[in-house]
C-alpha cells in the first residue's frame, strides 16, 4: 500500500473528545499535497494516528451547513425520567 501524505494546513475546532484522548475534529488538510479540502475524523492526541473519517469540497460544506440551518435537531433526552 502506498504512503499516505497529509498535512494540516488548518485547525478549524474538536468537536468532541474521548476517555483515551483521542480528538473528533474539524480540519482542512492537504492529502497527497492536493488542495486542501474539509475533513472530519478522529486523531489521537499527536496528530500521528486517524481514524476513518470524511473529507468534503467547499462546496459540500455549504450544503452541509444549509441543511443543519434548516433542521431543528431532536432532543432524545427524555427529561421527565430524571424528575
Amino acid at each position: 500500500m502506498a504512503e499516505l501524505k497529509y498535512e494540516i494546513t488548518r485547525h478549524i475546532g474538536v468537536i468532541s473528545e474521548n476517555a483515551k484522548g483521542w480528538t473528533k475534529e474539524l480540519n482542512m488538510i492537504s492529502w497527497n499535497e492536493r488542495e486542501p479540502k474539509y475533513d472530519l475524523r478522529e486523531w489521537n492526541p499527536d496528530h500521528s494516528r486517524m481514524g476513518k473519517g470524511v473529507t468534503l469540497t467547499e462546496e459540500e460544506v455549504e450544503n452541509l451547513k444549509k441543511l443543519l440551518n434548516g433542521e431543528e435537531i431532536e432532543d432524545d433526552i427524555d427529561e421527565s425520567a430524571f424528575f
